[in-house]
């Protein structure tokens, strides 16, 4: 007899991502043939009936629907009812009692009953780990499984899925090695002792480093040794995290800011009245704002699964300090203009240099800046603050011989260093965005469009 797949619901055109069932087999009635797989749901197509398999008409990989002819089966006669048999009535004395009921299990029984029950699945859930600690202890991705595991119960294959876990480097302890999910939670029980055990025999932690090397320096020549300033320690710490865990590319790139340069001094010499002194940072941090507004990525931020577009413009800056560098934040920098974002500046440098700022005034930032200004240097790649997804650098400015199409002429040339996250932004966004970066700097009247 033939059966097919029945009724289905709405889905159409599923893939057979199982076949539980070979030529020959013997099957139950309600067993499981195939297992299908939609977009939204794993099922199992159950045989009509008990027999035995004589063709497979489906292969994993198949597309079926409601309807498709799955196997064939030769059904089993009624051959598997109860025979009477005939045995013969043995004497007995005229006074025996009437046969009695069998008695029923004392409360005593059926507590050592319980016991000895769930001390023989402790052992089966333990032997299960032992085994499979020591045939698969890593997670193994699926698809480069070097074994063909059993067939494992829709609620288990779910199960496995969220978790992450091949099913077929599981052991199946069920019916014919059916998987379930005490096998597939035993199975991460034994990775994960496997794993803990790992780092401590590496003696390098979870990146399995080698340990860190213990000198006594005072063997080679005098030392003096002090303590890392209160700021360098919560700082070195964010800085290690960010720069293991955020897959860091930085793109180089250079700008005109010869006019720039002379728009500066010339704002200077006319607000020289009111104590102000624009520097280039703030004209910089201008012209990030409306990069950003060009290309949004850049002013995100990763929450798990999700890329978070933020709608305001808070840009950090980096300030040197006697005990460390820190980045206050010029909060919604959009809405302010130059004079403003370098009056704050030099009051946010301050209160850093003096140890006096506030938590509040160093948090929110969507996109840092760290400049070198007149230190030296041509490139360098600077550590995105996390949870941001870039950062900028800025090196010292030089002059450089640049072709006008006629002659060379000398023009201000300022390197900018743009690191980012390649797991939200890719080469080419950056290059755009580094490439606008220089166009806004090389002409400023561009902000304003």
């Amino acid at each position: 007899m033939e059966v097919s797949v029945p009724d289905i619901g709405d889905y159409k055109n599923i893939p057979v991502i199982e076949v539980a069932v070979k030529v020959g087999d013997r099957v139950e009635k309600e067993q499981s043939l195939v297992t299908l797989e939609s977009d939204k749901a794993t099922m199992d197509v159950p045989s009509s009936a008990a027999g035995i398999i004589k063709e497979l008409k489906v292969k994993v990989g198949d597309i079926v629907s409601e309807g498709t002819v799955i196997v064939m089966v030769e059904a089993e006669r009624d051959a598997t009812a109860p025979v009477q048999a005939t045995v013969p009535a043995a004497e007995k004395p005229a006074n025996a009692p009437a046969a009695l009921s069998p008695a029923l299990p004392s409360p005593q029984a059926l507590a050592q009953e319980r016991t000895e029950s769930a001390t023989q699945l402790s052992t089966q859930a333990s032997t299960q780990a032992s085994t499979q600690a020591a045939i698969q202890p890593p997670l193994i991705p699926a698809g480069i499984g070097d074994r063909q595991a059993g067939h494992a119960s829709p609620s288990a294959r779910k199960f496995a899925r969220e978790l992450g876990v091949d099913v077929t480097q599981v052991l199946g302890t069920g019916p014919k090695e059916r998987i379930t999910q005490a096998d597939v939670t035993a199975f991460i029980k034994s990775v994960m002792t496997a794993r803990r055990a790992a780092p401590a025999a590496a003696g390098g932690g979870e990146l399995n480093l080698l340990p860190w090397p213990k000198v006594d320096f005072t063997k080679f020549g005098p030392v003096d040794s002090k303590p890392l300033s209160r700021i360098k320690k919560i700082s070195g710490a964010n800085l290690h995290r960010n720069w293991v865990m955020i897959p860091h590319v930085t793109n180089n790139d250079e700008a005109d800011i010869t006019d720039l340069e002379a728009l500066r001094v010339q704002l200077n010499k006319e607000n020289e009245k009111a104590g102000v002194k624009i520097t280039m940072l703030a004209f910089v941090i201008k012209a990030v704002v409306s990069a950003l507004k060009q290309f949004p990525t850049f002013n995100a931020s990763l929450d798990g699964d999700n890329l978070v577009f933020k709608q305001y413009f808070h840009i950090g800056f980096a300030a040197d300090t006697p005990n460390g560098l820190v980045v206050p934040v010029i909060r919604d920098a959009d809405r302010k203009g130059l004079i403003e974002i370098a009056k704050e500046m030099a009051e946010l440098s301050k209160a850093a240099r003096d140890g006096k700022l506030k938590p509040d005034q160093m948090q929110g930032g969507c996109f840092s800046i760290s400049s070198l200004g007149g230190i030296g240097g041509t490139n360098f790649t600077p550590i995105i603050n996390a949870p941001e997804v870039a950062i900028l650098g800025l090196s010292r400015g030089a002059m450089k011989p640049v072709w006008d199409g006629e002659q060379f002429v000398p023009r201000l040339i300022l390197p900018l260093s743009l690191s980012w996250d390649h797991r939200v932004i890719d080469g080419a966004q950056a290059g755009r965005s580094n490439a606008h970066l220089s166009s806004l700097l090389g002409d400023f009247r561009r902000v304003s469009l």
